[in-house]
């Protein structure tokens, strides 16, 4: 699926947002939310007010699953299968919507990162985290 440079550019920048996911994952939840405002109905948790400390609470552990998925891009079936459970079988999260988080999350890299986050990390990227909305799609099938 990914090549060893595609490899090394992902984990580039995931040393580079490390011990920062709360405020990213934060700042990807108000970027969707904003967007894509139907997506606010799968964070009911998430009060209308957008309560900082449940975003930032909410955003990291959303980008704690995305470093454990950077940990163990050889199997991403099994890193990720309790999460594919949980948002086909108990959330029952439209599979529509992870295209969505991956394009907002990309804007927050490259926001954040500017010119360390090249055209060619952001294509690794996009491979990664389609790779990765496969897997949590596909037990809905």
């Amino acid at each position: 699926m990914l090549s060893a440079q595609e490899r090394a550019q992902i984990t580039q920048v995931w040393d580079l947002i490390a011990g920062h996911e709360a405020q990213f994952g934060a700042e990807l939840l108000l970027r969707l939310f904003t967007v894509y405002p139907s997506t606010k109905g799968y964070f009911p948790h998430l009060s209308a007010c957008q309560d900082a400390t449940q975003l930032l609470s909410h955003g990291q552990r959303m980008l704690a699953a995305v470093g454990a998925a950077v940990q163990h891009m050889d199997d991403l079936r099994a890193a990720l299968s309790p999460l594919a459970d949980l948002h086909a079988l108990v959330l029952r999260v439209d599979p529509a919507n992870f295209p969505l988080l991956i394009q907002c999350f990309q804007v927050v890299l490259a926001s954040h990162l500017q010119d360390e986050f090249t055209v060619e990390m952001q294509a690794a990227w996009d491979k990664f985290l389609t790779g990765v909305a496969v897997v949590l799609t596909e037990k809905y099938r």
